[in-house]
């Protein structure tokens, strides 16, 4: 039974993926921006194209269906023509992989940064991410795809999140931004926590307060979350590298269409 509902998921994977006709794409950061911004630890969201990414986009109520994070060039490249892999993400079909930038040179993205992550904690985020790669997508729970065949069922906001929480939680197996989200959890940096005031008993300090941190599970996580986050800083890179209005090159000249009689001889 359990082979028969892997090999049905691996099919609702494939339909799942596949672009959407209507779907138009516009990159507005050239993939050799992208490689000049990016840091270690850095989150990519992804505004995908493909069944899969409406229906998230759906839930989420946000323009971004997927989220990769960038671990710079610290895998080795199988030949030296080759692009480096700097990104990993997990993928429907493949798992957890290593990918180039070019696998989404031609898609919106926008990075998003965490804010003051110190060196070695980015290291372990990058660790964490690079010690999973092989990893399946978790496609235990055929019900948990098949919601995604039906991207627009009207669905109330409160209930929204839930839907995207799939999977059987089987530590092996990752499933959408979660793996991100797990590995920014490992060093207790927050993404989009549940917070709790507590007021101060004391009478002399009735207007005191104290924030406490609830981590939400990292099931619960979706790309939208990082965009949203206070702690992750958005990063755009035509402006990070220095922008000047003055210096763009406007192409104000308009190229008057010629009207060539039709009964012309030799027209």
């Amino acid at each position: 039974m359990g082979q028969v509902t892997e090999i049905v998921g691996r099919g609702l994977a494939r339909f799942l993926t596949k672009p959407v006709r209507q779907s138009t794409q516009v990159a507005t950061i050239s993939q050799e921006k992208l490689a000049a911004t990016l840091q270690p630890g850095d989150v990519l969201l992804v505004e995908g194209n493909a069944r899969i990414s409406v229906a998230i986009k759906y839930l989420t109520q946000s323009t971004w269906s997927h989220a990769a994070i960038y671990i710079g060039d610290v895998l080795p490249s199988s030949a030296p023509w080759q692009l480096p892999q700097v990104l990993i993400e997990a993928d429907l079909q493949e798992g957890v992989r290593a990918i180039t930038l070019a696998h989404y040179a031609q898609m919106h993205t926008r990075i998003c940064r965490p804010v003051g992550l110190n060196d070695e904690d980015r290291k372990r985020v990058v660790d964490y991410v690079i010690a999973r790669i092989g990893q399946h997508y978790d496609l235990k729970h055929i019900f948990d795809l098949l919601r995604y065949l039906l991207p627009t069922l009207p669905v109330p906001t409160r209930f929204r999140r839930r839907l995207l929480a799939l999977g059987s939680s089987d530590p092996t197996r990752a499933i959408c931004s979660t793996l991100i989200a797990q590995a920014f959890e490992s060093v207790r940096y927050p993404i989009l926590p549940e917070i709790q005031r507590t007021w101060s008993d004391n009478p002399m300090q009735a207007d005191c307060y104290a924030e406490i941190y609830h981590i939400r599970h990292h099931s619960l996580y979706t790309p939208r979350d990082f965009d949203i986050s206070p702690f992750f800083d958005i990063i755009k890179p035509t402006i990070e590298n220095g922008f000047d209005y003055r210096s763009l090159a406007w192409s104000d000249a308009r190229q008057e269409l010629k009207q060539i009689p039709c009964n012309q001889p030799g027209k």
